[in-house]
C-alpha cells in the first residue's frame, strides 16, 4: 500500500533498503513489445523487504517456463524513489506494462490504464474480495487489481512498560502520552513512542493521529487536509513531541529504521504492520512484545487500512493477452499465497484468505481490519496529497500544526 493507499503502502525494509535496490532498469513499455516472435512485458515494483526482488524473480521464472514466448523484465525501486520513477517513465513515453504501486486514480483519469476486468480472466476477477475491488474503482470501474492488504496496530515492548510502571497498554491518547513519557524517562537512549514523520511514510503516521481524532483526508470528490477536524490529531502530535515522549527529531525520522530500533528493544511503543512480526522473529526473537489496537482520542476502534495494487498500462494492444496470462498465473493460489506469506501481508483473494486463515501472527491485524479507514486513493489528487504529506508534514515538529495542514492543502490545490 505506498504504500496506498497504500499497504502503500511500506514495509519491512531495513535501513539500507530505503536506497534504490539493484534493478534491471528496463527501457519502458514502449520499447520492445515484440521480439523474436515473442512478447516482452516490463514490470516495475517497489521493495517491500530485502526478499522482494528474489520473490518476484521466482514468480517470473515460473511464469516464463509456462509461457516461453513471453519475457518479463523486472525493475525494483525503493518506495522513496518509486513515484518519481513512474512519473519520469510516463512523461518519457516509457510507462511499464505492469506497475505495482499505490495511487492510481490519476492514471485512470488520463486514460492510461486498462480496466481491471480486461486484463484478468473472470475466474481470477471473481476471486478478489469485493471490498478490496471496490477500493480500486473510479466511477464504478476497477482500474487496478488489489495486490496486498494490511492494517496497522500498536507494537508494545512489554518489558519497558513494566519497568516504567505502566500497568497496561494504552487505549486513549491521554494514556499513550502518560505511558510514553514514563518510558522515555527511563533514560539510556530509550524512547517512549516511535513517531516517524520523515518522508518515507509521513502520510501514514499523519493518518494514525488525524483520523484517530475524528479527522479525514477527504474522499473521491475532494481532498480536505485543512479540515478543522484534523487539528486535534495534529495538536496531539505536538503534545507528544513537546513532552519528550518520542524519539529525538521525529520530523525527519523514517519508519523503517525506527522500527529497527523498536526491534532492538529501545522503543516502548510504535505503530507497525504485519511484516514487523517476521522482522522481530528474524532479528530479536526474544523480544517481549504484544500487539494491540492503536490508541485514539477517546479509545474508539480504528486502524489505517492499506491496499497496494497492480495495474496495467495501455502501451501496446498486442500485449493485453500476455498481461492477462501473467496476472492469472500470479494470482493462482499456489503462486500468490506463498508470495504474500513471505512478505507478511494480508491476502486480497478469497482463496488466499482461506489458505492463510489459520496464521496466528495475522490474527491481531485481521481483528482490527473491520474498523479500517483507507486513503482517498480514488481521488485524482491523492498522489499529490501523498507527496505533500511526505515533503511537508515533518515540519509539524517546529511549526504550528494549522500552518502545516494549510501548506499541505495549498500544495495539493496547486496540483
Amino acid at each position: 500500500m505506498k504504500k496506498s493507499q497504500r499497504l502503500g503502502a511500506a514495509i519491512a525494509l531495513a535501513a539500507a533498503a530505503s536506497l534504490t535496490l539493484a534493478s534491471c532498469g528496463f527501457g519502458g513499455g514502449g520499447s520492445g513489445g515484440e521480439s523474436e516472435g515473442g512478447t516482452t512485458l516490463d514490470l516495475l515494483v517497489p521493495s517491500y523487504s530485502d526478499a522482494t526482488q528474489g520473490l518476484w524473480e521466482d514468480v517470473i521464472d515460473g511464469f516464463q517456463k509456462e509461457n516461453p514466448d513471453i519475457t518479463v523484465n523486472l525493475e525494483v525501486q525503493s518506495w522513496d524513489n518509486l513515484e518519481s520513477v513512474i512519473t519520469t517513465k510516463i512523461q518519457g513515453g516509457e510507462a511499464p506494462d505492469i506497475y505495482n504501486g499505490g495511487p492510481f486514480a490519476g492514471f485512470a483519469a488520463d486514460g492510461l490504464l486498462y480496466p481491471a476486468e480486461e486484463v484478468v480472466s473472470s475466474d481470477t476477477y471473481k476471486d478478489f474480495q469485493e471490498s478490496f475491488l471496490a477500493n480500486a474503482e473510479v466511477d464504478g470501474t476497477a482500474y487496478a487489481l488489489p495486490l496486498i492488504a494490511s492494517a496497522r496496530a500498536l507494537f508494545v515492548n512489554n518489558a519497558l512498560l513494566e519497568q516504567a510502571g505502566v500497568a497496561a497498554p494504552p487505549t486513549t491518547w491521554d494514556e499513550l502520552l502518560d505511558a510514553a513519557t514514563k518510558i522515555s524517562a527511563l533514560g539510556g537512549g530509550i524512547a517512549g513512542y516511535g513517531m516517524p514523520l520523515g518522508s518515507e511514510e509521513a502520510q501514514a503516521e499523519a493518518a494514525v493521529w488525524l483520523w484517530g481524532g475524528g479527522g479525514t483526508f477527504g474522499d473521491a470528490e475532494a481532498i480536505t487536509v485543512d479540515d478543522p477536524a484534523n487539528l486535534p490529531g495534529a495538536d496531539q502530535i505536538k503534545k507528544m513531541i513537546d513532552a519528550g515522549a518520542t524519539q529525538a527529531d521525529p520530523g525527519s525520522t523514517d519508519r523503517s529504521p525506527l522500527m529497527d530500533i523498536f526491534i532492538q528493544g529501545k522503543i516502548g511503543m510504535q505503530v507497525g504492520l504485519p511484516p514487523t512480526v517476521g522482522q522481530i522473529a528474524d532479528n530479536n526473537p526474544d523480544l517481549d512484545y504484544s500487539i494491540v489496537p492503536i490508541p485514539t482520542k477517546d479509545g474508539s476502534p480504528f486502524t489505517l487500512g492499506v491496499m497496494d495494487q497492480l495495474m496495467a498500462f495501455q502501451n501496446d494492444g498486442d500485449k493485453q493477452d500476455a498481461i492477462t496470462k501473467f496476472f492469472d498465473y500470479y494470482y493462482s493460489s499456489d503462486v500468490y499465497v506463498p508470495w504474500v506469506q513471505a512478505e507478511g501481508f494480508l491476502p486480497v483473494t478469497k482463496s488466499g484468505a482461506e489458505a492463510l486463515g489459520g496464521e496466528e501472527s495475522l490474527a491481531p491485524f485481521l481483528e482490527v481490519l473491520p474498523d479500517a479507514q483507507f486513503y482517498p486513493s480514488t481521488n485524482p489528487k491523492w498522489s499529490a496529497t501523498d507527496a505533500a504529506f511526505k515533503a511537508l508534514f515533518g515540519q509539524i515538529q517546529t511549526k504550528p500544526a494549522q500552518d502545516v495542514l494549510t501548506e499541505i492543502q495549498a500544495q495539493v490545490d496547486a496540483g
